[in-house]
């Protein structure tokens, strides 16, 4: 009888401590929650952020097809006063040269962003190991860079002299290929997300560095190694400069360069309207819209690509975070 009544005045207190305990976790969501008005509040400030965001590219868009004479008089609305794809007609209208161009920057994009995430996973992840001889050396190079560059003229000789990669797809993407300032980050992420147990384990295991590091470490680092190739692939897509000290042939023109050549002869045919009289009809030419569907078509490919490296981008974010 006295063991039974032991028994139940022992399930009773651990009752009691289990309720104290459901009090406080109970409190503290409480104290953490918002109230109805201010969860309003924010939702209303998340939904103009949102706004903010997209109104700019949806009069971009509607920009684009409008007519030049509507846009040049009424100005940017929020539906267009006239309907017209002459923008797109005209950027087109050099077919094979901005199909060409447009293949040449998709190419170059997805080789760069393969180099860029190859080289700077691996000589990050060097540089993260504390038994590596020659780590810090090669940290010291690698941000030394990031400080100090040789200049133009370098850039220049070291590109067309000595890697002789001008005039071809090399010249979009080779020189753009490695970046310190994402070595850097990367070590820093290894250092933070890979932890020196588990390489131990698998050198224990009898695993090689690069079975360790390709069925063990690459896994680990998605999320930095998707950071890296979302932003490489966003600087090669948009750099225009190798293509224009590099390249001289069309046929390796990236697509920003062409549509820079062709803005560049639309404002050339309209500053000398007056000695093109019968020859181009130059009230019909597209200037503001040209450049409105020119931003549709080189930002297209990156907005509709940003979704597939969203969760891992947002993760990405902060790996530089955390000193290392």
């Amino acid at each position: 009888m006295a063991n039974e009544e032991t028994y139940f005045h022992q399930e009773l207190d651990h009752r009691a401590g289990l309720e104290s305990v459901f009090q406080v976790n109970r409190k503290s969501r409480n104290m953490m929650a918002i109230s109805p008005a201010t969860n309003a509040v924010l939702n209303g400030l998340m939904i103009f952020a949102c706004l903010l965001t997209l109104i700019p590219i949806y009069v971009i868009i509607i920009s684009s097809v409008t007519s030049e004479a509507a846009l040049t008089k009424n100005g940017y609305r929020l539906w267009p006063e006239e309907f017209s794809t002459m923008a797109y007609t005209f950027l087109f209208s050099r077919g094979s040269i901005v199909i060409t161009s447009y293949v040449n920057t998709i190419i170059s994009t997805l080789a760069g962003t393969v180099l860029a995430v190859t080289m700077v996973g691996l000589y990050a992840y060097a540089i993260s190991r504390d038994n590596f001889k020659y780590k810090t050396f090669f940290t010291f190079y690698a941000f030394f860079t990031m400080l100090f560059s040789g200049g133009l003229v370098s850039y220049y000789m070291v590109t067309r002299q000595v890697l002789q990669i001008q005039n071809s797809l090399w010249a979009l993407f080779l020189p753009s290929a490695f970046s310190p300032f994402w070595v850097i980050v990367m070590r820093t992420f290894y250092k933070a997300n890979v932890p020196n147990e588990i390489i131990e384990s698998a050198r224990i295991d009898g695993a090689s560095e690069w079975r360790t590091f390709l069925q063990i470490v690459l896994p680990l680092s998605v999320p930095g190694l998707a950071t890296v190739a979302l932003f490489s692939a966003i600087g090669i897509w948009n750099n225009f400069f190798n293509c224009l000290l590099l390249v001289d042939e069309a046929r390796y023109y990236s697509l920003q360069f062409t549509i820079y050549t062709t803005l560049n002869n639309i404002r050339f045919l309209l500053e000398n309207a007056d000695k093109m009289v019968g020859l181009v009809n130059v009230s019909t030419l597209p200037s503001q819209t040209f450049r409105m569907a020119m931003a549709v078509v080189t930002v297209g490919p990156i907005i509709f690509a940003y979704p597939f490296f969203q969760r891992y981008f947002i993760r990405g974010l902060t790996i530089g975070a955390i000193k290392g």
